[in-house]
């Protein structure tokens, strides 16, 4: 199984760098979606994503059209506070694409409109704007992961000294 993130015109370099380790971690793809808010030298993109960037798939995009061309028959979810859908009301399928828009403004609401029955949201208090863009992602990938039985993922972690 193969999630795809995608990150639509990302502002900070530490939520990038972590959203890529989360990839690194599960596998999944990484797709970043131009203007990028940093350098992809920037230092803390990098320390945030550790030594852990040659094991993700990045690819970048000129526009969230071009990506949605590129991909057309796949299934699209844009995570966004405003939806109506909590992310785990639908069922994630392999190589679909999650989609967060950039940390100040999320996603173009003519986007969400557009897409109203594919848009999710992570439940949280009224008066929080909202969750942190790396957590965001974190939350909903695991989910994505979770109902499909984490394939594809280690069944259990080793111990450094002892033996389960």
């Amino acid at each position: 199984m193969a999630i795809n993130v995608v990150l639509v015109e990302p502002e900070i370099p530490q939520n990038t760098g972590n959203i890529a380790r989360t990839c690194a971690a599960t596998g999944a793809n990484l797709h970043l979606v131009k203007p990028l808010g940093f350098s992809v030298d920037d230092r803390y993109l990098k320390r945030a994503g550790l030594d852990y960037w040659d094991k993700v798939n990045i690819k970048y995009y000129d526009s969230f059209s071009e990506l949605r061309e590129k991909y057309k028959d796949h299934t699209f979810y844009f995570s966004t506070t405003k939806a109506q859908n909590l992310y785990t009301d639908v069922k994630y399928t392999e190589d679909c694409f999650i989609v967060f828009g950039k940390e100040t403004a999320g996603l173009p609401e003519e986007l969400l409109v557009e897409n109203r029955e594919w848009c999710i949201r992570i439940p949280m208090k009224s008066d929080i704007r909202s969750l942190n863009l790396s957590n965001s992602v974190a939350v909903v990938v695991f989910e994505a992961l979770r109902q499909n039985n984490f394939a594809g993922l280690a069944p259990c972690g080793k111990l450094t000294r002892y033996t389960w």
